[in-house]
């Protein structure tokens, strides 16, 4: 009976590349595992088809002699570039490939202890907005793991030394199977070093190494974000049988402050005025980051009027020239706890007010022209 084709098997176009046809084989490969269709006589075969084709189309030589010839370009018996399952393991090569993705690389690894890199640690600071406007360089203390003393970094008590571990005979890795699948796994003895202590140093407990503090320098750099995370590269916990070292991130949180509220490189402010600096206008200081500014205020603010100051807002973190804008709300404050003398100016000059029409109020006027419309 002549073979099925590859591109059907897997379910793919001709075109397709190597990222489609590896999907395609994963989600295959586990729908027809042996081991997953126990009950079905037919799943063996059908997982060694969907392997074949798996096998041919990820081989760029085969694919091309597959495409060009057919199964005769890719045949043994017939003088082409060869298929079956390959030696050992009855699903081959193409197993090991596709399921070491899933399970993860480093079982793969062969050859003594492995190494892996040390944790990443995280430390949250809170800054003031004027550090994070002019940018700032502090000192903190963080956790840190210097070779025991008492052993000397070995891990072991004095007239003794770490042994081959048993378990993984010094590969700091074990196989676990069940049935086709076989994955690595850190050794739970040695944790990985592939060495063991019978005799475990009692100041540190086998590890070699005392937890202990120490104090960094860290550059806040100006415009930063509430949020962002500053790396310290190799500032984190020390890697193991000789790996690198973890990152230490610092995420760095802004306190709120009690005038200005920001939005990206842009700060706001609000500013009380006197109604009467408000209806005559004039001159007036509004605080910033870098100090007092003085600006215009023109004849018959109303309340929630914006300003703006050009500049006067948060720098860039990635652009220093770049800076935002200062915007400033004016809200009028009706004066409170008024004398007898000064209701009866207030009252003078209300009168005054009306003695002109509406002409001062274009506001007012406006609202209950609307409202007499309403109700008409």
């Amino acid at each position: 009976m002549s073979k099925k084709d590859f591109y059907e098997t897997l379910g793919v176009g001709r075109n397709a590349d190597d990222a489609e046809i590896k999907k395609a084989y994963r989600k295959l490969a586990m729908k027809h595992h042996p081991d997953r269709n126990q009950d079905n006589p037919n799943a063996e075969e059908k997982f060694k088809e969907v392997k074949e084709a798996y096998e041919m189309l990820s081989d760029p030589q085969k694919r091309a002699a597959y495409d060009q010839y057919g199964h005769a370009g890719v045949d043994p018996n017939m003088g082409g570039g060869g298929g079956g399952f390959g030696g050992g393991h009855p699903f081959g090569d193409a197993f090991g490939d596709v399921f070491g993705d899933i399970f993860g690389g480093r079982g793969q690894q062969r050859g003594g202890p492995q190494v892996y890199k040390g944790s990443d640690l995280r430390y949250t600071m809170e800054v003031d907005l004027e550090d994070a406007a002019h940018g700032k360089v502090t000192q903190i203390r963080v956790p840190s793991w210097d070779n025991c003393n008492t052993c000397e970094g070995t891990g072991a008590e004095k007239g003794s030394k770490p042994e081959t571990c048993p378990t993984c005979d010094g590969h700091g890795q074990v196989r676990m199977s069940q049935g086709f699948f076989s994955v690595q796994q850190t050794c739970p003895k040695c944790h990985g070093t592939g060495k063991y202590n019978p005799k475990p140093c009692k100041t540190c407990h086998g590890e070699g190494k005392t937890k202990t503090n120490k104090t960094l320098e860290v550059n806040i750099p100006a415009g930063i974000e509430d949020g962002m995370r500053i790396r310290n590269s190799g500032k984190g916990e020390p890697g193991v049988n000789g790996g690198p070292a973890g990152d230490l991130f610092v995420e760095v949180h802004i306190r709120r402050h009690a005038v200005f509220e920001r939005d990206g490189i842009d700060l706001h402010c609000t500013v009380p005025l006197s109604f009467t600096k408000a209806a005559l206008g004039g001159d007036i200081e509004v605080p910033t980051l870098h100090g007092g500014a003085h600006m215009t205020i023109p004849e018959g603010t109303q309340t929630g009027q914006k300003f703006r100051l050009r500049g006067k807002g948060m720098p860039h973190v990635r652009s220093a020239s770049t800076v935002g804008e200062l915007y400033v709300h004016v809200t009028i404050e009706t004066p409170v706890k008024l004398t007898n003398e000064q209701k009866d100016l207030l009252m003078q000059f209300d009168m005054s007010l009306k003695e002109n029409g509406d002409k001062h109020n274009p506001q007012s006027k406006g609202w209950f022209d609307k409202v007499k419309g309403f109700f008409n």
